[in-house]
């Protein structure tokens, strides 16, 4: 059985989690609209870095996020949200959906600049 202390812990963890997403979710529709818009900053080029960062991070951890594996510690949930404040429909399909979304940003990015517009 879980105790209030394990529940207070997930808490928090699933609090860091969401906030955490937030900014890489943020990170990400930037790069896109980067691609879109024809946007050349620094900002672009550390949106970039940050998610080639956590997308090293997802392949050391075997596609988990650390938070994943430290919340399972807590609760015998593994609902695909048991560790994040999201739907679990987003919760599920949330790597494949910002993958798509940053290479497409990452090409508009690129073809962009390889034809100067």
């Amino acid at each position: 059985m879980k105790t209030d202390y394990s529940n207070t812990k997930l808490f928090v963890i699933r609090l860091t989690h969401t906030l955490i997403w937030a900014a890489m979710a943020a990170c990400v529709i930037f790069i896109l609209l980067a691609g879109i818009f024809g946007i050349d900053n620094g900002y672009v080029y550390a949106s970039i870095i940050i998610i080639l960062g956590e997308g090293i991070i997802l392949f050391i951890f075997k596609w988990k996020c650390p938070l994943t594996v430290i919340a399972q510690k807590y609760t015998d949930n593994r609902q695909d949200n048991f560790d994040i404040f999201l739907p679990n429909l987003l919760a599920r399909h949330n790597k494949a959906i910002f993958t798509i979304l940053f290479i497409a940003g990452l090409i508009l990015i690129i073809l962009r600049k390889a034809l100067h517009i």
